[in-house]
């Protein structure tokens, strides 16, 4: 134990790290099973029986997201009690956990309204897989943000984070309709969300990518949004003005450093009409490396 304390490791702080661990490792669990529950079919048997990789993709994707959530509520502090902190921890995992459901539900139902992703996705479509594995990333990384952002355990608290939640699936619909029309005027009119359906995996990676890199910019806004508890209008416009202010300066920087990095390459003509899987990689990475490098300028 002494050396431990060296390193300011306590015996209290050492349960709490284990409590939050092992609730944790319930809450991941809870999600592998809740994957299959919600759609009414047998997690096991869909993974290792049919094998069913779309579904495993998803499942991945649902599973990386509450672990991205957790980390904001794990905060390596001792809380005042154990109880409060086994409190704690379970009541941002599980609203994380029911953010991340309502986050993949309004973007099947909205975003990408025009056809049933459950029922593709157990037809094993990977490209509406990866999509949906993405979605549920990003809102993950914009529910962490937003818990790092808010303070304490009270309902104002909740509203804060559900607000921001609120704001966030409004950007991500606003990008989803954004790249489709770019994709239907340089495809003679055609749905972004019909090539989906077709299984386009290059067109799924690329969309990814500008998910992903949307959210890790929506992080920079609790840098400058100052958190109050009952200011809730000031709250939701605060995100709002910032969410769109980024997205719009990630957009531009996005497109500024492909044509740059990617240049003498046709990207619409490789991932659009040649599925090109290895460029639309690439572009996944760009908008990435771009939406961290843009959010730790203004951390």
């Amino acid at each position: 134990m002494t050396l431990f304390q060296d390193f300011g490791i306590t015996q209290d702080l050492v349960i709490i790290l284990a409590i939050d661990l092992t609730i944790a490792i319930i809450l991941l669990t809870f999600m592998r099973y809740l994957q299959g529950w919600t759609i009414k079919v047998d997690s096991r048997v869909e993974l290792s029986e049919k094998d069913n990789f779309a579904f495993g993709i998803s499942t991945a994707g649902a599973i990386a997201g509450l672990g991205i959530v957790l980390t904001g509520a794990i905060t390596g502090e001792a809380a005042h009690s154990y109880l409060v902190e086994a409190v704690g921890m379970t009541a941002y995992g599980l609203f994380g956990l029911i953010l991340i459901k309502l986050g993949r539900y309004l973007h099947d139902k909205i975003a990408l309204n025009e056809f049933n992703k459950s029922e593709l996705i157990l037809k094993g479509n990977i490209s509406v897989a990866i999509v949906d594995a993405s979605a549920a990333i990003a809102t993950a990384i914009i529910i962490r943000s937003v818990l790092l952002w808010a303070e304490d355990l009270t309902l104002d608290t909740f509203i804060a984070i559900f607000s921001a939640f609120a704001i966030s699936q409004l950007m991500l619909v606003l990008l989803t309709r954004f790249r489709e029309h770019r994709y239907a005027k340089r495809n003679q009119n055609a749905s972004m969300q019909e090539a989906l359906v077709q299984g386009h995996k290059a067109i799924a990676i690329r969309h990814s990518g500008y998910m992903l890199a949307m959210a890790l910019s929506f992080n920079a806004a609790s840098h400058f949004i100052i958190y109050s508890p009952q200011a809730y209008l000031a709250n939701i416009a605060g995100w709002m003005v910032f969410s769109i202010i980024m997205l719009i300066a990630l957009t531009l920087l996005i497109k500024l450093v492909k044509k740059l990095v990617m240049v003498n390459i046709n990207l619409a003509e490789e991932v659009e009409k040649q599925h090109n899987i290895g460029v639309a990689t690439v572009e996944l990475a760009l908008s990435v490396a771009i939406a961290l490098i843009l959010t730790s300028l203004m951390a």
